[in-house]
């Protein structure tokens, strides 16, 4: 079978090398050039995918990589996975899936499957892709071409983490899409799950996404409660996850990033709301979340005047850009936030993050686009007032920030049990 895969990002580069791997011909489709040039000369973009795996594929003849949409004309399948994020007014942005949709349209070959796997509301595939496709190709969906959504759960920076052995969802637009989805899937996934429909599989993926982001915002509001009253949320967390039954883990932090969490939630409090009624959950997980950078900044306060400094003034280093640990995937990151307001606060920030040289320009943060990673070691450190523990990359030196002079906020839980004294604090 010959598939195609539109958006070679954290999610369709990993699935492209899968399907190659497990025998399928993949064309990798990207508007992005340097993107596709980079992967037929073999080379990764994406930190935690080795070029060798890359070359494997290319040298075997099974995976080639284009801008050019109408190539859709040559495959037996199709999956979408390009940007669902949120537009200025926090309402979902579907352009990158809707233009996708009319760039392929008019190419699309009689019995091609065609699935979405980018995250949505539930009714995007049929109710907003499906109608596009339609029109543009003059074929029917269902009899023509065969329609199907099968939520991405890509785990960036998880070295344990497989895509063949991750089970995927799968909904149909009928009964016989569902069959040729599944027939797709089963070339390079060991477990399908398929549900009754195209919506139950977009509500399955906001549902776990959701879950997540709640859980955050739970642990993120105790920490600010537990902090007055003068107990530690780490030690809590380790404690209660000790109990081996109706309990997990979550972590608190400076805020939420990546592209699924801060992003997926609310695309079902705008779609409750056309029904209707209110996601009162989502609403407050989200507020509770996006007030965290907040809360850091009065921390970093109340850490410098206890020193007899304040944030006007102060050289700040924030350690670790991207949104998770060990990867260099900055989408959506507090980091980013918290440098906002720090230097609109007058102080002098730079940052530091072995994943991520120097910063990618973006629509949200334009204005850092360029601006490198610092050179962190025993001399740099000393140039800084304070440093912020925003993201906890295994790789970062954190003797050097421990054994140094500067203050410390740490947003993680890093540095905890180190005997640092009045010069540390947690947020």
């Amino acid at each position: 079978m010959k598939i195609g895969i539109i958006g070679l990002g954290y999610v369709g580069l990993p699935l492209c090398l899968q399907f190659a791997k497990s025998g399928a011909d993949v064309l990798g489709i990207d508007l992005d050039q340097q993107k596709t040039e980079a992967l037929n000369q073999g080379h990764s973009y994406i930190k935690h995918i080795p070029n060798a795996v890359i070359q494997d594929q290319l040298n075997a003849g099974r995976l080639e990589a284009t801008t050019d949409c109408t190539r859709v004309r040559e495959l037996e399948a199709v999956l979408i996975c390009v940007p669902t994020p949120l537009d200025v007014h926090r309402e979902p942005d579907l352009s990158f899936v809707l233009n996708t949709g009319r760039s392929i349209a008019a190419h699309l070959p009689k019995g091609i499957t065609v699935v979405l796997e980018s995250t949505t509301y539930p009714g995007t595939t049929e109710d907003e892709l499906k109608p596009i496709l339609e029109q543009g190709s003059g074929l029917k969906a269902g009899k023509d071409f065969y329609l199907a959504y099968s939520p991405e759960r890509e785990d960036p920076g998880n070295p344990d983490s497989q895509v063949a052995k991750i089970p995927k969802v799968i909904g149909g637009h009928t009964a016989t899409c569902l069959e040729k989805a599944q027939a797709v899937y089963r070339i390079a996934i060991e477990t399908l799950v398929p549900v009754s429909s195209c919506r139950a599989a977009e509500a399955t993926k906001l549902l776990e996404n959701i879950f997540r982001c709640v859980n955050i915002a739970l642990v993120n509001e105790l920490k600010i409660i537990y902090q007055e009253m003068g107990i530690d949320i780490w030690e809590v967390i380790e404690a209660a996850k000790t109990k081996p039954f109706g309990y997990m883990p979550f972590y608190p932090g400076p805020g939420l990033g990546g592209h699924c969490i801060p992003i997926d939630p609310f695309y079902l409090s705008w779609k409750a709301r056309q029904y209707g009624t209110e996601a009162r959950f989502v609403e407050l997980a989200g507020s509770v979340n996006t007030e965290m950078p907040d809360y850091v900044i009065t921390r970093c306060q109340e850490l410098l005047q206890t020193h007899g400094k304040q944030i006007s003034g102060s050289s700040i280093l924030i350690l670790g850009l991207a949104y998770k640990p060990n990867v260099g995937d900055d989408r959506e990151s507090p980091s980013y936030v918290l440098m906002d307001k720090l230097e609109a606060m007058d102080a002098n920030v730079n940052y530091y993050d072995p994943h991520i040289p120097s910063i990618r320009p973006s629509r949200e943060y334009s204005h850092f686009s360029g601006k490198q990673s610092v050179e962190l070691n025993e001399i740099t450190v000393e140039d800084y007032d304070l440093a912020i523990i925003s993201t906890a990359h295994d790789d970062i030196k954190y003797n050097l920030i421990s054994n140094s002079k500067c203050l410390i906020i740490d947003t993680r839980g890093a540095l905890l049990g180190q005997k640092l004294g009045s010069r540390y604090m947690t947020a």
